[in-house]
Formats: C-alpha cells, structure tokens, sequence
C-alpha cells in the first residue's frame, strides 16, 4: 500500500480546512440569529419599570399606566377603555379619560388605531348617553380628523360618521358643520377637504331639504368645483347621498347639473366617479332626463371607454345591467343594436389575444392588463341575465346565445364560476326556451374546476327541474329524452369532487341528488347512483359526506316502485350496515334508520328495520349501543298500539336488558334517561283495529270478557300465584290492551311503571341495578308478563338472551339468499330459523326458566 502523494495530501488538507471554515460560517450564522433573541430578553431594570403593583384597582391602575408606563402599555390600557367605562363610567371619565387625551397628543399609529376602535366601541355598548358622550369624546375624534398618517385618519373619520348618526341636529349644527365651511376652504389641506367631503355627505340624512339647501349645498358646489382632482372625484361620490336628503326636483335643478359637468372632467377617476353615480340615480329622474340628459352622457362614456384606461371598463361593465335596466324603453333600435354590440365586445375582451404563451414570458405590465380583461368579463358574465332581460327572451338563441356559449367556456375560472352563479336565472329567465342551454349545463357539469361545480349545484334541484318541466315538448320522457349526458356528468361531477379534498362541495353535491327521482327515471337511479352511495357509506371517511350519502340513498329508497329492486337494498342495508364487521358500518345504519323513520312511512320502518335496529343492543361497541339509545324515542315512535304490541314488547325486553346488564357507565347514565323519556311518551293507538277488537269482545259471553280483564290484571301482577294460560300472548303494560273496558288498569299500570323506573333508574346506589332481574316489584311493574309463568318463575336475560319463542316474535337477522323478514302490523309470523344470517349474526333469544307452581 502506497503513501499518498503530497499533491493528494494537501487536497485532503484544503479540503478539511475548507469544511472548517464552512463550518465556522455557519456557526457564525447562528450567532447572528440568537442576536436578536437575547436582546429581545428584558434586563431587571426593564422588568422593574413594566411591573405594576397588584392592589391597585383597574381605574388606579389604568391611570398609572397612562402616566408612567410605556407605549405598550398605555396601548393596552386604551383598548380596555370600553371595559372600564362599563364597570364605572364616573371614574373613567373622570380620571382615565384625561390621561388618555394626553397620551393621545404624541401617540404613536398602532395607539391613535386602538383609540378610534374604542372609542366607536363606547358608542355602540351605549355606556354613557349621547349627550355625555358628545361632551367627553366628540372633541377628541374632531381634533384627530387630520392626522398625518392615512390610516388613522380614516380611522377617526369612520368613528366620526357612525358617531354622526346619534348626535341630536344642535350639536351636529355647532360642533361639526359650522367648523367644516372653515375646514372646506382652499386655503385647507388636501386632506381637510376630502374629511369634509365625506362629513357633507353623512350630514344630509340629518337635515331638512331647506337646511340642505341654505347651509350644505353652496359648500358641496364649491368642493365639486375644487382644483384637485382628487376632492372632485370624492365629493362627486358623496352626490348620491346628497341627492336622497334633498329631494327629486333639487336634484334635478343643483346635483344633475353637477354630474353631467363632472362627467366630462379630465380627470378619469372623476368621469367614472360621475358616470357610477349617475347609474345609481336613475330611479330619480323621468323618462324626460333620462333620454335627453343622462343617455347622451352613457353613450359619450362608452364610446371613450375603450380608449380610456381599463379601470373604466371594469366600472361600465360592472353596471351595465343596472344601466340596461334604467334605460329600458328609452333606447331607439340602432341605440339598442350598438349598446348589445358593445355588450358582447366586452364579453370576449381579451380572448383574442391568447397564444399559448408562458405566463413567466409575458411583461408584468401585458399580465395586469390580462387581469383587468378577466375581471371585465366576470363582471359581464354576472350580468348576463339583465342582458337577457334587455333582449327579451324570445330573442336570447339569435342574439345572446353565442356569448353564453363563449361565457361558458372562458380560459379563466373566475368567469366560468360568475356564470355558473347565474345559470339557475338564465334558466328561470329562458322558461320554454331553457333547452337550449342544455348543453352547457352539461359542459359546467364537467368543468375540471370544482369552483365551478360548487356555484352550480347551488341550484341544481331547480335547474334539473325546469329542464325537465320546460322545452318545446309537453311530454316527460321526450324532455328528459334531450339530455343524454346527463347521467354521465352527473356521476363524473360526484367521482371528482370524491377524488378531491373539498368534502363540503361533495356532501353538498350528494345532497343536492336527492332531486333525482324527479327528473330521471329509477331504473338509471338504481344501476348509476343507487350502488355508489352505497360505497361511499362504507368506503369514504368523511362522515358528513357519508351521512349526505345515507340521506340520499333513502330518497332513492322512497321513489322506487319496483318491489325487487327495493328488497334488494333493504337487504343490503341490513346485512352490510347493520350486521357489517366495522362498528361504523353499525353506526351508520343507525343513521340511516333515523332518516328512514324522517322519510317512510311508520308501517315501513317496523315492517323491515325495527327489529334489525334494536337487536344492536347486544352490540359490543359501547358507542353503537349509545346510539341506540339515543334513537329509541324514535322507534318507539313509530309503533301503533294494538297492531305492533309484539313490537313494542321486544323494545321493553331490550331496554330493561341493557338498563340490568349494561356495564359501561356512559351507556347506563344514558339508558337511564332514555327510560324515562320512553316512559313519558304517548303510544299511537290505531283506532280501526281496537274498533275490531271491541266488536271481537262483544262478541264473546262476558265470562270470557270477565276472564280475559281479570287475566290482565293478573298479568301486571307478579306476586298473584295464579299461573296463566300458555296460549295467551305477553302483555305489554300500558299498550297490550286499550279497550274501555282495561282503561283504569292501563292507567294504574302506567303509574306503577314509572314509580318503578324513578326507583329503579335513579337510585343513590347503582348496584341495586345488577339485582333488578330478580326483584319482583320492578319485574311486575316493567317486565311483560310471559304465559305459563307462575309466581315462582323467572326470566333468564342473558347476553344471547333477546327474543322470546312464542308466534308473536320474529327473528331479525338476514342473509342474502333468503326472503326480507317483515314484522308488519298487526301480524306475527316468524321466519324459519335454518335461513337466519351467519354465525356472527345469529339472533339472539331469551331463554324462559321456569319452576313448575303448585297447584
């Protein structure tokens, strides 16, 4: 092995030196940035001056901070003003406020900011009168109008105008106009004068027209004939304003003469100023000024727009309806032709320039002005259906139909998104003529923007509705007929707002399906829609969406007629939600059977989820088995005494095996209030059956009626030692029987079971609850009495202990190769056990252990 050469030897030694001093550097690096770290750290001395001593009271305190304190915290105090003047106004105005008048003399901006939002706070929390507040705090806000620094004087400025709008006329009158026609003079700053604009402005709402006109009106000529352009343009802005106060023949006769001169101004933002304000008072004047004054002027400001900077373009495109709007009818034909021309110039502003360039090639200067071309185009897509309106309908596929079709389509999502927004107008507007636009719903549908989706689906309900209802066809399925790609964008439009991250545009998206039956047929909602909300409800992990999914799923449940089609997904909900692996599976067919209960019918629910529903009581999860509970109110709902009473018996066997056996705390303490809201709930009784059972009872020798009253009374009474028929059925207290003629027992049942439950649910100690099988008082008073029982007998409720082995039972598990189990009113027939579910999801049945009485 050789040595290395020297020349090698030196290049390890540079380089090892190099990394030495790279590594210096970087440390060097650190040091610099632990710099301002330390001196941030407050020195003792520092310390001592910010600490405060802790009994002083919040007045004392805030007047010593104002005083000696720093910046910061005179900052602090000043934004706690609001608070102090709550808690005692006296004492701040007094001591605090004087303190904070003349920390206000050399604040700084971040200070004077927080003092004009507090000082707007005291006036809003109406801490102290007008008056008071008037004499305290207007002269402060008055004296910092002009503060050098922009932002606190339209600070100030705003604090003043909604302080304006409280003051009595006298004090506006002394306080702030007599001062302003000083204040408006030339001789003033730019800025005093542009305060003034706005004060005039405010102070009009506040005055009689003649006041207006003697004290306001030659100040507010004066300002609109001012050298600045910038006061112009401000005052011209405030005309508006001025106009309402005065009335509608002095603004014909000062203000109108006032825009028309300011509109030809050579100032540009002034002519825009002038050309927006006019658009706003158009209601104002007649058909007279409008068409011999105003329209010379819009027509003038248009011409020139183009030539004019882009701002203008943006401004008349933004008001272009409301200005189509107050012209309406004044416009000759070739104004008409020229103004729509114009219209649909501005909504292809732009396009003609695209070539495929790179952004990072373009100028910055060609990148703004592209900018101002979008925005022009937004604002002509949100004015499309004015447009529309000026055309009149009938005309839109000749003369508008091109540039929707061009709006539709724009390179730029924000245009694509504005006319998304007003698709759902254009549709209404359209009416018959809506399938012409078919196609571009179709093509908005597809936008690979979800922005774009998400102001559609807005009103999609709607839109989909007067597709189907509207055209030239008055039959249905030649309408829907038209609009082959319907399906198809729909579930691309649901696949990509699956695959994005905005699962608010997806839940709303599923949400807005649920209009589906009304606009395709079920057979296309079954085989395109109906298995992917399926999927989502098993497969997405967002719950809202999921639960958008589950609510729209039912819809489609609702309006399917097809008896196959309807078991197949009732099975599949069951078998895949209900009796599913994942406890969220459980959980959403749980909430799902609310929305069923929300949708179906009552004979619906019992007939196929009832027994499904509560057999989750033996669920192992504690969160399903509190969900449970939380839902059982609105199963119980959906029971009619006396038809469902087998129903209702194996809802009280669940409730009282999970208020005995219920280990977890959470569950029992919600158990516990379930009960008594169960207890408290009035039954539905179904007045056609208990009408067939009295006539039945009619019909029978009263010893038989004598027998059966007495057979009832016995059966809510465990300690009776007579033992009952085994071919009676179990009683249910307070719903097995509602005829006259067991009214007083119904009641006296009622009473005994709810003083049972407030014994039993609520008791100091709750391990009496591990013993409640067993005591008799609250088995008689809960418990439904099961025939052949003697006294002695009792009811083994264990874990796999859920439904009784008597006709009135059914079994709640189902497979997919076996018919839907039904449990519908008024009948008892059970499904063969051989065809219940896998093993996992056996039915669980109560075993009855009896002793035999003695005779």
């Amino acid at each position: 092995m050789h040595p290395p050469s020297p020349a090698a030897a030196a290049a390890v030694m540079d380089f090892s030196q190099n990394s030495l001093f790279g590594y210096m550097e970087d440390l060097q690096e650190l040091t610099i940035i632990e710099r301002p770290v330390r001196r941030s750290l407050k020195t003792p001395e520092e310390i001592e001056r910010l600490t405060v001593d802790e009994d002083l009271s919040d007045i004392e305190r805030a007047v010593y901070l104002l005083s000696a304190g720093q910046d910061i915290q005179g900052t602090s105090v000043i934004a706690n003003l609001p608070f102090l003047m709550r808690q005692n106004p006296a004492e701040t105005l007094r001591r605090v406020l004087p303190k904070v008048r003349e920390a206000l003399h050399v604040a700084g901006v971040e200070m004077q900011l927080t003092a004009a939002v507090s000082f707007l706070t005291i006036l809003q929390d109406e801490s102290v009168s007008v008056h008071t507040y008037a004499h305290s705090f207007l002269q402060v806000i008055l004296l910092h109008l002009e503060h050098r620094d922009a932002g606190v004087s339209n600070a100030w400025l705003e604090t003043l105008l909604s302080v304006i709008e409280v003051l009595p006329k006298d004090t506006l009158r002394h306080e702030i106009l007599n001062p302003l026609v000083s204040k408006a003079q030339l001789s003033q700053t730019v800025q005093s004068r542009l305060v003034s604009c706005k004060i005039l402005g405010k102070l009009t709402n506040k005055f009689d027209a003649l006041a207006i006109k003697r004290e306001i009106l030659p100040l507010v000529k004066s300002l609109c004939q001012d050298v600045e352009y910038e006061v112009r343009s401000c005052m011209c802005r405030q005309l508006e304003n001025i106009a309402q106060g005065i009335g509608t023949e002095l603004t014909k006769s000062v203000v109108l003469p006032e825009l028309i001169e300011l509109s030809r101004d050579e100032g540009s933002s002034v002519r825009l100023a002038a050309f927006e304000t006019l658009v706003n008072l158009l209601d104002i004047f007649d058909t007279d000024d409008r068409s011999q004054t105003i329209l010379p002027v819009v027509k003038s400001f248009c011409e020139k727009s183009f030539k004019a900077d882009e701002s203008i373009l943006i401004s008349l495109s933004f008001h272009l309806g409301k200005l189509c709007h107050g012209l309406y009818g004044i416009f000759t034909p070739d104004q008409h032709l020229r103004f729509l021309e114009f219209y649909k110039k501005l909504c292809t502003l732009g396009l003609q320039q695209e070539n495929g360039h790179n952004e990072n090639q373009i100028p910055p200067q060609i990148l703004e002005q592209e900018k101002k071309y979008i925005s022009v185009r937004k604002n002509c897509a949100y004015n499309f259906p004015a447009m529309i309106v000026f055309v009149d309908p009938k005309n839109f596929h000749m003369e508008l139909y091109s540039t929707f079709f061009c709006l539709c389509h724009d390179p730029e999502v924000p245009v694509r998104y504005t006319i998304a927004i007003c698709f759902y107008e254009v549709s209404k507007l359209l009416n018959s003529g809506v399938y012409l636009i078919h196609k571009e719903l179709i093509t908005l549908l597809q936008d690979e923007s979800l922005e774009v989706l998400d102001a559609l689906i807005d009103h999609l309900p709607e839109i989909l509705e007067l597709m189907s209802t509207g055209g030239e066809s008055s039959v249905q399925e030649n309408k829907l007929s038209s609009l082959p790609d319907l399906v198809p964008a729909l579930t691309a439009a649901e696949q990509r707002a699956a695959a994005s991250l905005k699962w608010r545009t997806h839940e709303k998206l599923l949400q807005k399906y649920a209009c589906l039956p009304q606009v395709i047929s079920s057979d296309q909602i079954y085989y395109r829609f109906l298995q992917r909300m399926f999927t989502i409800m098993m497969t997405n992990n967002v719950l809202p969406v999921q639960k958008a999914a589950s609510r729209t799923l039912c819809i489609f449940l609702r309006y399917n007629r097809k008896q196959e089609q309807r078991h197949e997904v009732i099975q599949k909900l069951i078998e895949q939600l209900g009796q599913g692996k994942s406890y969220w599976n459980r959980l959403r067919f749980l909430d799902t059977c609310e929305f069923i209960i929300e949708i179906f019918s009552k004979s619906f629910f019992c007939k196929y989820f009832f027994l499904p529903a509560i057999e989750l009581t033996h669920d192992p999860v504690a969160n399903v088995r509190m969900k449970l509970c939380y839902l059982l109110p609105k199963v119980k709902s959906t029971l009619k005494i006396p038809a469902d009473k087998h129903l209702l018996q194996q809802l009280e066997m669940c409730v009282r095996k999970l208020l005995c056996q219920e280990k977890d705390k959470d569950v029992l303490a919600i158990v516990k209030r379930t009960v008594l809201e169960l207890d408290r709930m009035e039954m539905s009784m179904d007045a056609e059956q208990l009408e067939k059972e009295k006539q039945q009872n009619d019909g029978r020798p009263m010893s038989d009626k004598t027998f059966e009253k007495k057979q009832f009374v016995l059966g809510r009474d465990s300690k009776t030692p007579t033992s009952l028929p085994k071919n009676i059925p179990i009683s249910v207290p307070g719903s097995s029987s509602a005829t006259p003629s067991t009214s007083k027992e119904i009641k006296k049942s009622k009473l005994i079971r709810s003083q049972s439950f407030n014994n039993q649910a609520f008791h100091a100690k709750y391990g009496n609850l591990d013993k409640c099988t067993t005591s008799k008082s609250s088995t008689a008073a809960y418990t439904p009495s099961v025939s052949g029982l003697s006294k002695t007998s009792m009811i083994s409720l264990t874990d796999d202990s859920f439904r009784m082995r008597n006709t009135n039972s059914a079994p709640s598990s189902f497979s997919s190769n076996t018919s839907l189990p039904s449990t519908s009113r008024g009948t008892g027939n059970s499904v063969d056990p051989k065809s219940s579910g896998s093993k996992d999801t056996q039915p669980r049945k109560a075993t009855l252990k009896s002793r035999k009485s003695n005779p």
